[in-house]
């Protein structure tokens, strides 16, 4: 009669492991992410802080609220990829091996979620500013400038800082083989809330308005000029409001796939022990990680100053040069001030050079 426990015993402890616990799942992707982190972080980070500069530029010049959205979404991008892709997953899993104290992988992992916050919610602000610009023209002249930019990132930042506390009890999921508790629960439904739910909805909402207003004012310029003389063409979908799109569309594309494995994970499979939802995890990772790093092609392909501000300092030219082309020295005075003085004493010599005509001149009594 054979023995079928300590068959079942003995495999086990060769394998190293309890016999109640399920084997661990493997990574089937290999170095794959390994050699594709290091690869997004030699790109993205030298690409984010050019368009840092860039938009720093832009926002000195031109003095619009605009640039320093932008700003503030590139910064928390650098911020994404230097606390989730350098620390997270480069130096914590691939040189480590998690092998480091657990307050400090609690410690970082409430920094990657409060960097990661921050770079999501930093584009409400500008969607928000895009609408009002477009739907309500006059109040956006009053309440959009640089002052009330920085105030609303400074908030925004501080919200993203706050909302990421709560993630120091986040479980590790490649690591963890228990099942998820109540704990877990909570904190997975408020992740995905915070960083898909909620700004994808806040999106969705003001760019279908935008879009809505834009349609209405086409059709009603339609009408007039069939009924009467031409008047001022209507707003088109610009440069500005394409590129917000894009921004609001490529998040939402590449941040579903990892939103629906987390959901997934919670309730039908985990990552610990399906090598299929490992596989999805970890792809569904790499999808969300390469939105820290197309912004800046997409400001380079809808934005003309963008790409003047790029080539500008690509080729080290500095602010003075801005302030040369476009103000005078104050204590020299303008061509038009030369060519009107010039003119003056023209016209003063030439009118002291003309004699007086003979008729007018009075005859000798």
């Amino acid at each position: 009669m054979t023995d079928w426990s300590n068959v079942t015993a003995s495999g086990h402890q060769e394998l190293g492991l309890k016999p109640e616990e399920p084997p661990k799942s493997k990574c089937v992707l290999g170095f794959i992410p390994v050699i594709y982190y290091s690869i997004l972080l030699c790109v993205g980070v030298p690409v984010n802080i050019l368009t840092a500069v860039a938009l720093s530029r832009l926002a000195s010049r031109t003095k619009k609220a605009l640039y320093y959205y932008l700003l503030a979404v590139t910064g928390s991008d650098i911020l994404s990829q230097l606390f989730i892709i350098f620390v997270g997953f480069l130096l914590e899993t691939a040189v480590f091996h998690r092998d480091v104290p657990v307050l400090l992988l609690h410690s970082v992992s409430a920094a990657e979620f409060a960097a990661n916050h921050a770079s999501i919610w930093s584009t409400v602000p500008l969607t928000v500013d895009r609408y009002v610009a477009l739907c309500h023209p006059l109040l956006h002249r009053q309440i959009s400038y640089p002052a009330r930019a920085r105030k609303i990132i400074a908030v925004v930042l501080a919200l993203s800082l706050v909302s990421g506390v709560p993630f120091f009890w986040w479980s590790d999921m490649w690591r963890n083989s228990d099942p998820p508790t109540a704990l877990d629960t909570v904190l997975v439904w408020t992740h995905v809330t915070i960083i898909y739910f909620l700004p994808c909805s806040i999106f969705f909402v003001l760019n279908s308005l935008i879009i809505h207003t834009l349609r209405v004012r086409k059709t009603q310029q339609r009408c007039q000029e069939d009924s009467g003389p031409k008047s001022a063409p209507p707003r088109r979908l610009g440069k500005t409001t394409a590129m917000l799109l894009a921004i609001t569309s490529v998040f939402s594309v590449l941040w579903a796939p990892r939103t629906v494995v987390v959901i997934y994970h919670l309730y039908v499979s985990s990552v610990h022990r399906d090598w299929r939802v490992h596989l999805a995890y970890d792809l569904s990772n790499m999808l969300a990680m390469l939105n820290t790093a197309v912004n800046f092609f997409l400001y380079c392909f809808v934005s003309k100053p963008f790409r003047g501000a790029v080539r500008d300092v690509l080729l080290l030219r500095g602010p003075p040069l801005y302030i040369r082309r476009t103000l005078p020295h104050p204590q020299a005075p303008t061509n038009a001030s030369i060519s009107s003085l010039y003119s003056g004493n023209n016209k003063r010599s030439q009118r002291d050079s003309i004699p007086l005509s003979p008729r007018r001149t009075r005859k000798p009594s």
